[in-house]
C-alpha cells in the first residue's frame, strides 16, 4: 500500500437478507470490488445452497475468494485472513 489511508467497506448482516444484491448494486455505481467472506463460497462445485452469484455476475463484477478451493481441501481462518489481506493489497495497488 502506498502509505495513503485506504478505506474498506464491510457489508455484514444475517443470512438471506440480500447482502449480495446490495454489494452487486454498489459495484455498478462505485469503483468497488467484492471480497467474499462467505465460508462456503470459497469452494468450487458448491453452487447449490451457497447463494453464490451466477456465472454471469462472477464474470462481470470483480469477486474475490469465490471458487478458490476444492471441497475436500482444508481452509483455515488464518489462510482466509492472509488471502483477504493479499486481495486488499492487490486492489489498492490498482487504485
Amino acid at each position: 500500500m502506498n502509505g495513503a489511508r485506504q478505506l474498506v467497506y464491510c457489508l455484514m448482516g444475517p443470512t438471506a437478507v440480500g447482502k449480495s444484491d446490495v454489494a452487486i448494486a454498489l459495484t455498478r455505481r462505485l469503483p468497488f470490488e467484492i471480497i467474499s467472506v462467505d465460508s462456503t463460497m470459497i469452494y468450487r462445485k458448491m453452487d447449490i445452497g451457497t447463494a453464490k452469484p451466477s456465472k454471469d455476475i462472477l464474470e462481470t463484477i470483480p469477486h474475490h475468494l469465490v471458487n478458490i478451493h476444492e471441497p475436500e481441501m482444508a481452509y483455515s481462518v488464518g489462510q482466509f485472513c492472509q488471502d483477504a489481506v493479499d486481495k486488499f493489497r492487490q486492489i489498492f495497488a490498482r487504485d
